[in-house]
């Protein structure tokens, strides 16, 4: 669709004014770095009407407002997706080859904002792409991370985390906004004091404090003028200098609210292992989560007088357990600074704030020491102590007796505050992300609290947006789908894909179907020859595992099982065997030591393999560094096989499962998250599903586990490839190099499991299901037919879809239009 306010001349004259004002140069002088900042600016340009015009609307309709708090917004690069968004794609790529400029390249200049990392901060960014696109009023609450959580460089094999420094050439499409800076506090002592009516007021004394400073960040809703915000902040001291201190050389002293705030907004994910790694990312959890609602308050008092009917106007959706902090924050407000009781307080915050679930492991739902919890937040762990107080009482009234209730509910337990609980207690709706995930959560994790109050939990299946992950990320099959759809529409309605269905039985369109999918591949394999140095045959079956390293996703099973496939092909060179190329691209948390050991075994195995000349390049295996969006966007396009293989009932949901899918790759994995909901889509034929069901594994962890030495004892081809863990066969004759993670498999230690993730247990139906793969893809027709209606069958998984179930069923929000006038 042609957009008019992309006349081709005037953005030209743009982009030259800009090169002229920002560089002092002429458009010819500038560096590519250079040229993408123009461009930027000049779409922004563009952006901030419309963002001006959605203010408007929202103060003249004054329509109910969700805050999205997270700690993570995995944005992905602006530049394209906001072209898309704008429905002006085209006309600028146009626009920039008449100046010889080619968009892509670009492109390429801007750098993935560091604002996440994994997939609940890719969520959180599909959320907001949708909310746009749907007319919804929307803020994203999170923190401009200056160096994000680290760029990874894989050095002789091992992970080695480097200052992600993406501000360096500043982020053209923000807006700081002092105007709206809020001040946080932390520590200090609590004094009680009456008025002269005999009221109680609680005045935190003797703390230290920060300024929060918005930086707000366009979301461009598609083709709909909309454009809402995430609002990003940034830590600044409220003094900048304490000159006195200076003077009388005490220059710690004068630096000291200088170095508080720079470190809050360093990086995502502070290491915790340590207790100052605690405390600081406590601190950066209500920096943002209090910034964030005061600035929502004084945006609701602007326009209403009845601060009781807050809820009527805002909801408060906490990602996962990171802002819970939001329940007693705004308790806070509502009692210290409006004036409330707590029983009116409690009620507000009660029909305001919402809860997602995003794990169902125990170990994740967090936790925070009293003693660091009390003396950093002395006021907020007031108000906890009153919420659990009356919630035990509550607890005890429903259950007369019952103290083992009393143990598993309450907030405040063993020493700890339990953010999980606080969020149940106060959200007005606690929600998982998979049918399967929420119903382990009703049924095992977090049973009691769902007998308590089970009208609060429901189901949100995860989403994904495809005007990132196939409009801009697949630009070639997405002209495909519309050619064949004969129409757009499927870009804001992607239940439309099931149009594809009457092509499943046509050998032209399966033919056209993986030609696009070969040139991807070619586009991929020339990216691992510049990036990794090897080169791959776009021919072979691309078998991709990309996503955060963790234990319960089980990258470790993969690699194992390309140890064992290189044990065949060296044992059998007669043996026919498909050539496959192994793809894989994790971060693995700084402080997390077995999951750094997984990326260097992954790599020492490619190492030997890669290099290994007997085989014929039957095997490749890649690890692909620094894994982020825009370089996922490439993998999903070109990926043959997707990869789920998640100890089944860990995962709660996924969402690289749902981009691969709808750039038509076959899941192979386990019946765990959306894993179970994309089967029933798209059938079980078209998918490679394999090994324990989630209530075996629960089953088994309910009885002690299982014994890994029976399956070692007795499979030969699982006993060589553990052992090769300690033979030296990939370390360079070093035995002791992998030992850790031979002993994860084998033995109980520590409190922990042996094979706690079932690695070995399934590992012979893994092997099995992959045997699956390599002969449904030498069947051309059938994989083509797969690889088809996987993509055919998608339309369920779009983050439209769960926005939508969100606002029915949680946030009540009416759709909101913009019109802006064309001059």
């Amino acid at each position: 669709m042609y957009n008019p306010r992309f006349e081709k001349e005037t953005f030209k004259k743009e982009v030259k004014q800009n090169v002229k004002h920002l560089f002092r140069k002429e458009i010819e002088e500038v560096s590519e770095q250079e040229l993408y900042q123009a461009v930027s600016y000049a779409v922004k340009e563009a952006i901030i009407d419309n963002w001006i015009a959605t203010q408007k609307q929202y103060e003249k309709d004054d329509p109910k407002i969700v805050y999205y708090m997270s700690m993570e917004f995995l944005m992905g690069r602006a530049l394209g997706n906001n072209l898309i968004n704008m429905t002006a794609y085209t006309e600028v790529k146009e626009a920039l080859e008449e100046m010889g400029v080619n968009l892509n390249l670009l492109e390429d200049e801007e750098p993935d904002p560091a604002l996440g990392n994994g997939g609940l901060g890719r969520l959180a960014a599909c959320f907001l792409d949708s909310l746009a696109s749907l007319g919804y009023a929307a803020y994203g609450c999170g923190i401009r991370y200056r160096y994000g959580m680290f760029k990874q460089k894989i050095e002789n094999g091992y992970q080695v985390e480097t200052p992600d420094n993406w501000l360096v050439n500043g982020n053209p499409f923000e807006l700081r906004r002092p105007e709206y800076a809020k001040e946080v506090r932390f520590g200090g002592n609590i004094r009680v004091e009456y008025d002269d009516k005999g009221k109680i007021h609680f005045v935190q004394e003797n703390y230290e404090s920060v300024k929060a400073v918005p930086y707000d960040y366009p979301i461009v809703g598609y083709n709909n003028n909309v454009v809402n915000t995430l609002r990003i902040w940034d830590a600044e001291p409220i003094v900048d200098f304490q000159l006195e201190s200076f003077d009388r050389g005490d220059y710690h002293k004068a630096v000291e609210q200088q170095n508080l705030a720079k470190n809050i907004v360093e990086v995502l994910y502070p290491n915790d292992n340590h207790y100052a790694g605690k405390e600081l990312r406590l601190k950066q959890q209500y920096f943002f989560v209090s910034a964030s609602l005061q600035a929502a308050v004084a945006k609701y008092k602007k326009n209403h007088d009845d601060i009781k009917k807050l809820y009527e106007k805002m909801t408060i959706q906490m990602n996962d357990t990171h802002p819970t902090v939001a329940v007693a924050e705004l308790m806070r407000i509502l009692l210290d600074v409006e004036g409330l009781g707590w029983e009116e307080a409690w009620e507000i915050t009660k029909k305001t704030c919402a809860y997602t679930n995003h794990t169902i492991m125990a170990e994740a739902l967090e936790k925070w020491p009293i003693d660091l919890f009390s003396r950093l937040l002395p006021r907020v762990y007031q108000i906890v102590q009153e919420i659990d107080r009356r919630f035990i009482e509550h607890i005890r009234k429903t259950y007369p007796g019952d103290e083992n209730k009393v143990k598993k509910m309450a907030i405040l337990r063993d020493g700890q505050v339990k953010m999980a609980h606080l969020a149940i207690v106060a959200g007005y709706s606690v929600n998982g992300v998979a049918r399967l995930h929420t119903e382990i959560l009703k049924n095992q994790e977090l049973k009691e609290f769902y007998q308590l109050m089970p009208e609060k939990f429901n189901n949100k299946t995860n989403g994904i947006t495809q005007r990132r992950f196939l409009m801009h990320g697949n630009p070639r099959l997405a002209d495909w789908v519309t050619e064949k759809l004969g129409t757009k529409d499927w870009i804001t309605d992607l239940s439309l894909m099931s149009g594809l269905k009457k092509y499943a039985d046509d050998p032209d369109a399966w033919k056209e179907f993986m030609e696009i999918k070969y040139k991807n591949k070619e586009f991929l394999a020339a990216y691992i020859l510049k990036h990794n140095g090897i080169e791959v045959d776009p021919r072979s079956i691309f078998d991709v595992q990309v996503k955060r390293l963790h234990e319960y996703k089980r990258q470790l099973l993969n690699i194992l099982h390309v140890m064992y496939l290189y044990n065949q092909i060296k044992e059998h060179p007669e043996k026919n065997f498909f050539p496959r190329t192994f793809i894989f691209g994790a971060k693995a948390s700084a402080g997390y030591i077995r999951a750094k050991e997984i990326i260097k075994l992954i790599n020492s195995v490619a190492d030997v393999v890669n290099n290994d000349r007997s085989i014929n390049g039957k095997i490749k295996v890649v690890f692909i560094e620094d894994y982020r969006v825009s370089n996922a966007e490439w993998i999903f396009a070109a990926a043959d096989v997707s990869e789920q293989i998640s100890t089944a009932s860990k995962e709660a949901s996924g969402t690289g499962n749902m981009k691969f899918m709808l750039n038509g790759a076959p899941t192979l994995g386990t019946m765990d998250g959306a894993n179970v909901e994309i089967v029933e889509e798209v059938g079980i034929e078209n998918a490679f599903i394999f090994g324990l069901s989630s209530d075996e594994v629960i089953n088994y962890e309910q009885n002690g586990g299982y014994n890994p030495w029976d399956v070692y004892n007795n499979d030969e081809d699982v006993r060589r490839v553990v052992n090769q863990l300690v033979d030296g066969t990939y370390a360079n004759g070093n035995t002791e190099m992998y030992r850790d993670l031979y002993d994860s498999l084998l033995t109980t230690k520590g409190g922990n499991r042996a094979d706690m993730y079932f690695i070995l247990k399934d590992f012979r139906a893994y092997a099995e299901a992959q045997q699956k793969v390599e002969e449904a893809y030498r069947d051309k027709e059938r994989w083509a037919k797969m690889a088809l209606l996987n993509t055919a069958c998608c339309g369920k998984f779009s983050s439209d879809r769960t926005i939508r179930e969100y606002v029915e069923d949680i946030w009540k929000l009416d759709p909101v239009k913009i019109d802006v006038k064309v001059e």
